[in-house]
């Protein structure tokens, strides 16, 4: 089954459980895992294969969308936030449709954790790409975009400024300070809002990938003229 035959990335990402904490995918036998990680739907939510919950489902993935607060502690600042949860059969359009606020002209990053031997990831930068160029390029990764759970995108006017990410968890992540625009777009596609919702990023959780999404990455990043650009 093509899950287990990708790589992991580590059980404990982002700092959501304790190196302490036994993990729930522990003393599973081969059987079990596979079982497990086998399983896409929860109720009406389908997964992507970028990421499973735990094996005790600590969360439950469902779909949805709260606010939050990002809180810039640098600049003392705070900016409201979108968080958002869809199906797997919605997430790639609703995506596109939620850039549609950001303007004719963005900046674009690139997040990666392929190969990463420490937690977090390396972001590449591409400045003002037309808009219709850039979905057009994205379409032809859409796969990748969605499956390959190392792979992170974040689009962005500063002038606005908006920011969209779908994160290497295949979370939506908007950021901005009248996010409006962006609730009616997810109320167009069905998505409702629940404060109180949790993501399956908030507990254990493990990521997938695989060398062909990896060598996808690199064409990509060719693609949108990032090669050399780290930041």
């Amino acid at each position: 089954m093509g899950f287990l035959k990708r790589f992991f990335r580590n059980v404990f990402r982002d700092g959501q459980a304790a190196p302490t904490q036994q993990s729930s995918f522990e003393r599973l036998s081969e059987e079990e895992l596979e079982a497990h990680l086998g399983i896409v739907r929860y109720g009406d939510f389908v997964l992507t294969d970028a990421v499973r919950p735990s094996y005790d489902l600590q969360v439950v993935p469902t779909q949805g969308y709260r606010h939050d607060v990002y809180r810039d502690e640098e600049n003392k600042a705070s900016v409201p936030v979108i968080m958002a949860s869809a199906t797997s059969q919605r997430l790639f359009d609703l995506f596109l449709d939620l850039l549609e606020p950001l303007g004719g002209e963005v900046d674009v990053v690139l997040e990666t954790s392929h190969h990463s031997t420490r937690r977090g990831h390396t972001d590449l930068y591409r400045e003002n790409i037309d808009m219709p160029v850039l979905k057009s390029i994205l379409c032809d990764y859409e796969e990748m975009l969605l499956d390959d759970g190392c792979t992170g995108i974040a689009v962005l006017n500063p002038n606005i400024p908006f920011e969209v990410q779908l994160d290497e968890h295949k979370m939506l992540i908007v950021y901005g300070e009248n996010l409006k625009p962006f609730e009616e777009i997810f109320a167009q596609h069905g998505i409702i809002r629940k404060e109180q919702m949790k993501f399956i990023t908030e507990a254990e959780h493990v990521h997938s990938s695989s060398e062909d999404f990896y060598r996808l990455f690199e064409e990509l990043k060719t693609r949108l003229g990032m090669d050399g650009f780290e930041q």
